[in-house]
Parts: C-alpha cells; structure tokens; sequence
C-alpha cells in the first residue's frame, strides 16, 4: 500500500515538473518576441510620472516592446544619441531638436508625441517666504538652467507674463547640476523639477 502511495506521489511530482516547464518555456518564448526600443531619458523626475506608470505596470510589453530607459542628461545630448543611432527615441523638449533643424542639418529629428503639457519646474528659495510671487525675485539671482534650454525658456516666460523685470537670471549652469551649485551656495533661487525640488528642503 506504501508503495502504491510512492508512485502516485512520484507521478504527481513528474506532471508538475513538466507543466511548470511548459509554462516556463512558453514565458520565454513570449518575452523573446518583445521588440526593445532604447529610449533616451533627459532626467529622472516625478513629473514623468505616467511614462514610469505604463513601463512598470507592462503596457508597453502588452503590445510588443521592451522600453530599455537610458539617462542622458541634456536635450542636447538625447538628440545626439537619437542622430547617432545609439537609442531609437529621444525624450526631451522640443527646443534641441529646433536647433538641429535650424543648422540646416539634413539628418535632423522630429518631435512627436508630447507627455506633459504643464511646466514642471519649483522655484526654490533659500530663506523662508511667506506669500511668495514672481516679485520676490527682482534683484535676486535665479539659478535657471542653461541658455536656450527648455527649463529657462519656461522660466523667462513666467517673467515674461507676470512683467517681472530686474532678475538676475545665472544661465551658466546647465539643468543637471542646478542642485549642487545651489547647494554649494550659488544663487538665491534655483529653479528644479521634481523630486529634486523636494529633497532641497529636506
């Protein structure tokens, strides 16, 4: 009788080790047929928060593909990764790709989708201010971003609507390194995304 119970034991395990082979093979032939596509990321931030939602919960491999996430600081430099063919999608505003299409290149990139449609920048103060408005930076230097980037174009057009002149706009810092030279001391102001913005103050 034991050993009737032995069999049928050895059995059931054999049937379960061979459908667990087959859903394992079956998983990996699924996988294989993702088609990857490099996607250049100019910074990491919570303002990007859907793009993360759709990779982590799999809608892109529901269709397909395979998002291989790259950070590459710069729209600048994600345009030369695309041209270059080292990724395949550039994710960044539109002004680098402005600036390649106005040198005349042949081989230039298009803008074609559009993820955010709010400016996603805080301005960060390094003393408390109660009731702050664009007025508080008159006369103060504001770290920005670097010239002709898109987080200083959004920047002079806040200043723009609100008729805020006589701000000190530092613009030699290129966006990645707002936050340190801030820190370092730099400016009175500095204007950063999110989560950078948040873990400042902290």
């Amino acid at each position: 009788m034991k050993k009737k119970y032995l069999i049928i034991l050895f059995v059931t395990i054999l049937i379960l080790i061979f459908i667990s082979m087959f859903f394992i093979k079956n998983k990996s032939k699924k996988g294989s047929n993702l088609n990857t596509i490099k996607v250049a990321e100019v910074t990491h931030s919570a303002f990007y928060t859907p793009f993360y939602v759709a990779i982590e919960k799999g809608f892109f491999k529901e269709e397909g593909i395979d998002i291989d996430l790259i950070l590459t600081s710069g729209a600048n430099n994600v345009v030369a990764a695309v041209l270059s063919d080292d990724v395949q999608i550039g994710f960044c505003g539109p002004e680098a790709t402005i600036y390649v299409y106005k040198e005349g290149q042949k081989d230039f990139v298009q803008s074609f989708a559009g993820l955010t449609k709010r400016d996603g920048q805080f301005i960060v103060s390094r003393k408390k201010i109660d009731n702050f408005t664009l007025n508080n930076l008159k006369e103060k230097e504001v770290l920005a971003g670097r010239s002709g980037g898109m987080p200083i174009i959004n920047f002079y057009n806040a200043l723009k609507n609100e008729k805020i002149t006589n701000v000190n706009v530092n613009d030699t810092v290129d966006f990645a390194n707002l936050t340190s030279s801030f820190i370092s001391g730099a400016g009175d102001f500095v204007n950063l995304f999110e989560h950078s913005a948040t873990m400042i103050i902290l």
